[in-house]
């Protein structure tokens, strides 16, 4: 005759009791799923007013005909962060698709600076109207380590831009640095991001 032993006896007393209050639970998955629902509906609610707010905002330029004739000077594959009012990193713009995080591809010539975004909108900023460049952290609520995101400054339509890009290789934000401010007459400058102590009024961002 078989014995049970202490364990056996201990796992055979400790069986889950069955669910008999289905009514409780499933009325409260749905109590979950409202929830989940409501916030995500506020949380559309406001990017639709806050693109109402932003409508006032020209549409985006789009790569001028023999673009790519020109000399390349730089090219990037990364992935676009966000837009936001410079110097204010949390001021997010979302009209034109600006909101929108994608996949990017940079192209920058004497002519300008071409964005290319796979599912998202693409937009193109003329050399006339970048401002900057330099390396930051944050922009949009979004936190990187030091340095890890490339932010380029420019004009548009009299509002001034900060636009977040990440390099898939990030050993190559200080080139386009160097080189976005060499094409707006901006290098030399000591400019750093956002949590830097010698800033310009055109390159320091909100104190976090």
């Amino acid at each position: 005759m078989t014995t049970l032993n202490p364990l056996h006896l201990l796992a055979a007393e400790q069986k889950s009791a069955e669910v008999t209050d289905w009514s409780a639970r499933v009325s409260w998955v749905l109590g979950l799923v409202v929830f989940i629902a409501f916030v995500y509906w506020l949380m559309r609610q406001g990017w639709k007013w806050r693109g109402s707010l932003q409508s006032g905002l020209p549409e985006l330029a789009t790569t001028p005909a023999g673009f790519t004739d020109g000399e390349t000077l730089l090219t990037l594959t990364g992935r676009y962060h966000a837009s936001t009012t410079a110097g204010q990193w949390l001021d997010r713009i979302v009209a034109h698709g600006l909101g929108t995080r994608s996949r990017v591809e940079l192209t920058l010539t004497a002519e300008g600076l071409d964005v290319v975004r796979p599912g998202a909108a693409d937009f193109f900023v003329p050399a006339a109207a970048l401002r900057e460049a330099r390396l930051d952290k944050a922009l949009a609520g979004k936190v990187l380590p030091e340095g890890g995101l490339l932010v380029i400054t420019w004009d548009h339509g009299g509002t001034l831009i900060d636009s977040g890009f990440r390099s898939d290789r990030a050993a190559e934000h200080q080139a386009w640095v160097d080189a976005v401010d060499h094409l707006t007459g901006t290098a030399g400058k000591n400019l750093t991001g956002t949590a830097g102590n010698n800033l310009t009024s055109t390159k320091e961002g909100t104190a976090r």
